[in-house]
């Protein structure tokens, strides 16, 4: 029996159908002028900040970065990426412990999921062993090795994770590092479908994302197209640079923020082995 095909749509018909769609998400895109929309909450900072305006003068928290956003961390290698990483991890897990001092959280009873794409097993539990040490906590914290696995089904597993979560208690997300979730940095389409990913998933869970990155050799830029994509998207791009006349201490900085941009600081390793920062005498504020 003859079965007829479906039949094309004109492009009269097209356009009525995109005229439809758009009118349909029009209420939720438009932005209000009058509306009060609360600013995002806090998911590290580090020290705080005091500025006014015409509604008044205000001490906030110094950003590191908020709920519904995502942040890369970038430098040569060797730099102690991975230890600054699990300063961040430690402050979450027990916000200003005594290695992390002024670097404060708001987890609110929410857990965090570590993802390392490229080290093996033996060095990664060294490193989550870390961050759970310093903080002296565990509950919580979810840790998961990504290199035996090809970067076609990476991203796709931290998508996975983070779907059979029980909603709400995704509070922070690190990716260390990010260049494993691509083929080719400087693949303009895979790179910009990573970032574009992140920027979803950290909106959809209402969490704080954190991505870890190379910089190119002699300079301070990102690698290839990937780097672009993040330092255009991210909340906050933080660089680490470590220091020439001792290579323990690290310099952390404030590259660019959608914030107001925390102080420089620094850290170093000690004898136990664990990152810790030095030389502050910044003010904190209570969440």
């Amino acid at each position: 029996m003859f079965q007829s095909t479906p039949k094309e749509v004109s492009i009269a018909d097209q356009k009525e159908i995109d005229r439809m769609y758009f009118e349909s998400m029009e209420s939720e895109l438009k932005v209000n002028l009058d509306e009060e929309v609360p600013a995002p909450p806090v998911s590290l900072s580090f020290g705080t900040h005091t500025y006014t305006n015409i509604r008044g003068t205000f001490t906030e928290p110094s950003v590191i970065g908020t709920d519904g956003n995502f942040s890369f961390i970038q430098a040569p290698p060797k730099s102690y990426k991975s230890f600054f990483v699990s300063l961040l991890v430690s402050a979450y897990l027990s916000s200003g412990n005594r290695w992390a001092k002024e670097m404060k959280s708001n987890r609110k009873g929410r857990d965090v999921f570590h993802f390392d794409t490229e080290q093996g097993k033996w060095h990664c539990l060294k490193g989550f062993r870390r961050s759970s040490d310093m903080a002296e906590e565990q509950d919580g914290y979810h840790t998961y090795s990504l290199r035996t696995i090809d970067f076609h089904h990476r991203l796709k597993f931290i998508e996975h994770k983070l779907a059979n979560t029980e909603e709400g208690k995704i509070g922070l997300v690190v990716i260390d590092g990010i260049a494993d979730l691509v083929s080719d940095v400087n693949n303009i389409e895979e790179s910009n479908k990573c970032v574009q990913v992140l920027m979803e998933l950290s909106t959809k869970y209402n969490c704080h994302i954190v991505t870890v990155i190379h910089s190119n050799w002699g300079s301070d830029k990102p690698t290839g197209h990937l780097g672009s994509f993040c330092e255009k998207k991210t909340e906050c791009q933080i660089s680490l640079a470590r220091s020439e006349d001792n290579d323990k201490i690290v310099t952390v900085t404030c590259k660019r923020s959608r914030n107001a941009s925390f102080d420089d600081f620094s850290f170093a390793i000690n004898k136990l082995g664990f990152p810790e920062i030095i030389e502050t005498s910044l003010p904190t504020i209570d969440y």
